[in-house]
């Protein structure tokens, strides 16, 4: 008989201990470190989604140069001549934007220039330069791209 009570103290003395809760420090605890992963989380979306913005205005910036130049290389020599030596614009472009929406704002500015070289040739060639200005939120950014060009084409220079 005293085994049978042993047994049975000791069992309902498990079944009490089970039964209990956390302590608050163990909520606490708990609590903290799912507070702090859900802030890691949420800033690493935060932080994935604006360089994704980054990258796809970069992105957009080099389609606007490229688009301007490959269309100068159309230009006879005679009509690069009697451009203006600068010219601005704004390219818009958003993606994501309603239609009739203005989205982002691209400052295009062109110069075509001299060439600051001091040889007989300088005078057949000229300097193009393409510069590109936008603001992401506050951050104020540029991209330039520059090439020459040349009356007869480069060849007759290089060789």
């Amino acid at each position: 008989m005293k085994t049978r009570n042993l047994v049975h103290r000791s069992s309902q003395y498990v079944g009490k201990r089970l039964s209990r809760g956390f302590s608050i420090v163990e909520a606490a605890v708990g609590m903290g470190v799912i507070g702090t992963i859900t802030v890691a989380l949420f800033s690493g979306f935060t932080s994935g989604m604006f360089t994704m913005q980054m990258a796809r205005e970069n992105l957009r910036a080099t389609q606007i140069m490229l688009e301007k130049m490959e269309t100068l290389r159309l230009y006879s020599w005679d009509q690069l001549k009697t451009m203006p030596t600068q010219q601005t614009w704004d390219e818009k472009y958003d993606p994501n934007a309603a239609e009739g929406a203005q989205g982002m704002t691209y400052r295009v500015n062109l110069y075509i220039e001299p060439v600051p070289l001091t040889t007989s040739y300088a005078g057949d060639m000229k300097m193009v330069r393409v510069t590109l200005d936008w603001s992401t939120g506050t951050i104020k950014r540029s991209r330039s791209f520059s090439t020459y060009v040349a009356h007869n084409g480069l060849q007759t220079y290089i060789y």
